[in-house]
């Protein structure tokens, strides 16, 4: 009896080390959002929750609520897993959305979302749409839906993010490898399309999972997180904050970081650095690897301190190829130094998880909405100070 106990013993320490391996992790969903550890004098709600999620936190996307998109105050979030789009209205202002209305579903994989001139425009795996509401239902007019690019590489990293700016369409494919080189000059890029996803051409590349881009809200320049490729080590290479110009190649499979030749995947000898510009461009911060940036915003409402304004704020989604967890958190970047602080903690304790930031934007009254995949929920974070 006694070995019989002692082998059971084993295989679980066995099972948890591989599991632990396979980046699988316990979420344990907590019913208050006081988890979340803020600087004094904020304060965190949930807006919305019981939007998919998953009983376990496992490497990349989780079931639940991934990029957000507001329209005349009214959150709109894809569910890629559901595949749908749903409508989080909050009618009486009391900061929490009333119900959760399919806005549009039988989709496949919607991530991207943005809203421009009457339309929705949606990034599925495959595909891009645009569609118009039905009126004010907070449902989409199946009628009006046109097809706008209908060819995109699938597999490997699946999401897609959108961004309309300027009249014109930007998306964003990730690789379809951990580190390779792609036969698709579209994966591991960029691509900018004309409004109507015509006339679409390379915009910038070398950006193994840019996941999240935004246009600076004064200047017009586009910042983008990347996700660093895996089995490196714990901390090579570095995830990355870059800002996006046109025509500018950021390095990956070849280089990371601060122009760092990945000797690791690319065994040729060069007469001098490959990574040196102009051939290739230097990451603008450099962030904890496997961190996972994903979502990011920058700050220009008037809740929170003054010291904020114009912080760069990104959600860590959290680590699977790593000993020592990381990530699972949201940082504040001051843009004049770049140097990284955490704001919001508390989605991880030890190897147990409790949630994993996505996406996060500004609302309306300036406080910040972050959407978590992983306990399916939006959380509103506030300055009551």
């Amino acid at each position: 009896m006694k070995i019989r106990w002692m082998l059971v013993i084993i295989f679980v320490i066995i099972l948890v080390a591989a599991l632990a391996l396979l980046g699988l992790q316990p979420s344990i969903k907590s019913e208050s959002p006081d988890i979340v550890k803020l600087p004094p004098g904020f304060s965190v709600d949930i807006f919305a929750e019981n939007l998919g999620g998953s009983p376990v936190s496992y490497p990349g996307p989780n079931p639940g609520p991934r990029m957000m998109q507001l329209k005349d105050n009214v959150l709109f979030v894809t569910v890629p897993n559901l595949g749908k789009v749903v409508a989080l209205p909050d009618r009486n202002g009391n900061k929490k959305a009333d119900e959760v209305i399919t806005f549009i579903d039988k989709l496949n994989n919607p991530h991207g979302i943005d809203y421009y001139d009457g339309w929705f425009y949606i990034a599925e795996e495959n595909r891009v749409i645009r569609v118009k509401e039905n009126g004010s239902s907070l449902s989409a007019d199946r009628s009006t839906l046109e097809i706008l690019i209908d060819n995109l590489p699938t597999g490997g990293h699946f999401t897609r993010t959108i961004k309309i700016h300027n009249n014109s369409l930007y998306l964003s494919i990730g690789s379809s490898c951990n580190v390779c080189y792609e036969q698709d000059e579209r994966r591991a890029a960029i691509t900018k399309c004309n409004i109507d996803g015509t006339g679409c051409r390379i915009f910038a590349k070398g950006l193994r999972n840019a996941v999240g881009f935004v246009f600076h809200p004064q200047t017009g320049k586009m910042y983008a997180t990347d996700n660093g490729r895996d089995w490196m080590g714990e901390d090579l290479p570095p995830d990355e904050i870059n800002l996006i110009e046109e025509g500018k190649n950021y390095g990956w499979p070849v280089c990371y970081g601060k122009n760092i030749h990945d000797t690791d995947f690319d065994k040729n000898v060069y007469i001098r650095n490959p990574c040196m510009e102009p051939f290739e461009t230097p990451s603008l911060v450099d962030l904890q690897a496997h961190s996972a940036p994903l979502g990011l915003a920058f700050y220009y409402g008037s809740n929170f301190p003054e010291k904020y304004r114009g912080n760069l704020f990104v959600a860590y989604h959290g680590s699977w190829n790593r000993v020592v967890p990381t990530g699972y958190k949201i940082v504040s970047i001051n843009m004049s130094d770049f140097s990284v602080e955490d704001f919001a903690t508390g989605w991880l304790s030890g190897r147990n998880v409790s949630g994993r930031p996505v996406d996060i934007i500004m609302a309306g009254d300036g406080s910040l909405f972050v959407s978590d995949d992983n306990a399916g929920r939006i959380y509103r974070i506030s300055y009551n100070g």
